[in-house]
């Protein structure tokens, strides 16, 4: 009971419309050796970020104050840079709100067919019908999809969640991590349905005014609709807000912006997840969060293709936010372990 209260608690001020003084929603800024980092070691590390040909932007946080950011190849600060797929991370935060709002059920086992219950009289006979929110979020939908020959064709439908309500089931096991961006694709209607509004607004309003980003650009369908899988851009100083919210147990400048339980739970493991990146080991996924463990510092990361990330080190007190090239699938790997190895040597600076 102790547990559901403390989710619950001050739900009418999380995310619904409080104003934030726009200077109280800026970045505090601080020297790297206030905060704990040998001189120069930032500097060098940044330098380093310059020998990585696919890096745009590099920005550092630590005990809320933005000790460092770095842009590259003509970058700058106020580019709206896509973070792909770490988008989906943005949206756990959405539906972390929508709980603490009495939105959505905090067991999460509301389903596809109780949440669209529209979308699901017209495909009765759907495999999509019976997931739950809890499997869509922690990527056990048991759906069969492949990402590297599918992603396209979902991202051109004329309606993603129609395109994921012909997805079939997966022979796998039950509870098998896979990662499919059309079940989560079904998030944005299913969000824009219990919340009365768009997703790009929802953003906005429930998360973005109240950490200060002023400016976004988010990708739709063609129906119209902000998707839930990819398409946010915003400035890499402001998903390095969105990475230490994380970091603060859903906190911004001392102002709870999403609930510390929600938090919690979306960064620890629910089920062991298919893809590693080295050190970090070994990798499991939570509510459209990876995390998993770095020298023993548990550690959370949004993860966009190709190298973009809004990392979370809490016990640390560290955020980190990245942005690349988008890369071609042979230099996918490669691309996405030299900015991962930045993002290790920050830690390891931090430590």
């Amino acid at each position: 009971m102790g547990s559901r209260r403390a989710f619950v608690l001050g739900a009418s001020a999380l995310a619904s419309g409080i104003g934030v003084p726009a200077a109280a929603a800026s970045w505090m800024k601080a020297g790297p050796e206030t905060q704990g980092f040998a001189a120069g070691a930032l500097d060098r590390l940044f330098e380093t970020g310059s020998l990585v040909p696919a890096l745009r932007s590099l920005v550092v946080v630590r005990n809320g104050h933005l000790v460092g950011e770095r842009h590259y190849a003509g970058t700058r600060p106020d580019d709206l840079l896509p973070i792909h797929s770490a988008t989906k991370s943005i949206i756990s935060l959405l539906v972390g709100q929508a709980v603490a709002q009495g939105k959505l059920k905090s067991d999460l086992s509301q389903t596809v067919a109780e949440l669209l219950p529209d979308l699901a009289a017209r495909f009765p006979d759907a495999a999509a019908n019976g997931l739950t929110l809890r499997q869509i979020l922690s990527g056990t939908t048991g759906l069969a999809y492949d990402y590297r020959l599918q992603a396209r064709a979902l991202s051109i439908s004329p309606d993603p969640a129609i395109y994921a309500m012909g997805l079939e089931a997966d022979a796998r096991p039950p509870g098998h991590w896979s990662y499919n961006d059309a079940a989560i694709a079904l998030l944005s209607p299913i969000l824009e349905r219990v919340q009365g509004l768009g997703l790009a607004a929802l953003a906005q309003r429930d998360l973005f005014d109240a950490l200060g980003i002023a400016h976004s650009t988010w990708q739709r369908d063609r129906t119209g609709r902000a998707f839930a899988h990819r398409g946010l851009s915003l400035r890499t100083a402001d998903l390095a807000k969105v990475a230490w919210l994380v970091a603060d147990g859903g906190r911004w400048n001392d102002q709870a912006v999403v609930p510390s339980r929600w938090i919690e739970d979306s960064t620890r493991a629910h089920t062991p997840g298919a893809w590693s990146i080295p050190p970090i080991g070994p990798t499991a996924y939570g509510y459209l969060w990876f995390t998993g463990q770095l020298h023993g510092t548990p550690v959370a990361w949004a993860w966009g293709y190709g190298g973009q990330f809004a990392f979370t080190a809490p016990a640390l007190r560290l955020a980190i936010a990245t942005a690349a090239t988008d890369p071609g699938p042979r230099e996918l790997q490669a691309q996405t372990t030299a900015i991962m190895a930045l993002v290790v040597q920050a830690v390891a600076l931090a430590g």
